[in-house]
């Protein structure tokens, strides 16, 4: 009897490591796959900029939704931008301005993909993408975007040259 009842714990206790075993290769397998599919969203989240004299040079790579995506801050914050020639302005969906603790100015109507919808005036103290910075970026905080990420668009892409060439998008700030 003490026998069988040794042999049933040591298969309880194998069945345990087993599971124990799946449940741990599982949660690796996810933060791996999580990590290479924010790359693909995301190929640009750590940048290098190339300076030379009187100008800074960042080089971004387009995802593999078509879009240059990449990280960089506004006001020392961390955000994601969506690079976008065809927005007037950077619009800030309402939640990111939220937790960078912008506050919102007069209201004004702007076209989006889905209609009118209404923003919010403000200014940008800093932004940037890299080594190039720009300050007192006009920017509209539209509460109904409903994305992380911040479009960065002409009020911040009109005082740099882009230049597009395959799946590069070539960013250069002159000083």
């Amino acid at each position: 009897m003490k026998r069988e009842d040794g042999i049933e714990e040591q298969r309880r206790m194998g069945l345990t490591m087993q599971a124990l075993a799946w449940v741990v290769f599982i949660i690796l397998g996810v933060f791996f796959f999580t990590d290479i599919l924010e790359r693909q969203h995301n190929p640009n989240q750590t940048l290098e900029t190339r300076n030379e004299a009187g100008m800074r040079e960042v080089v971004l790579k387009r995802n593999r939704f078509g879009h240059y995506v990449t990280s960089g801050e506004i006001n020392g914050h961390p955000v994601t931008f969506m690079l976008d020639t065809g927005a007037s302005g950077v619009a800030i969906p309402g939640r990111v301005a939220q937790r960078l603790g912008l506050e919102r100015g007069r209201a004004f109507p702007t076209q989006t993909a889905n209609g009118i919808a209404t923003s919010y005036a403000a200014t940008l103290d800093r932004v940037s993408v890299g080594g190039i910075e720009l300050r007192d970026v006009w920017a509209g905080i539209t509460p109904t975007l409903q994305t992380d990420q911040v479009l960065l668009g002409m009020t911040f892409l009109k005082h740099i040259e882009f230049t597009q060439r395959g799946d590069t998008l070539i960013l250069r700030q002159y000083l």
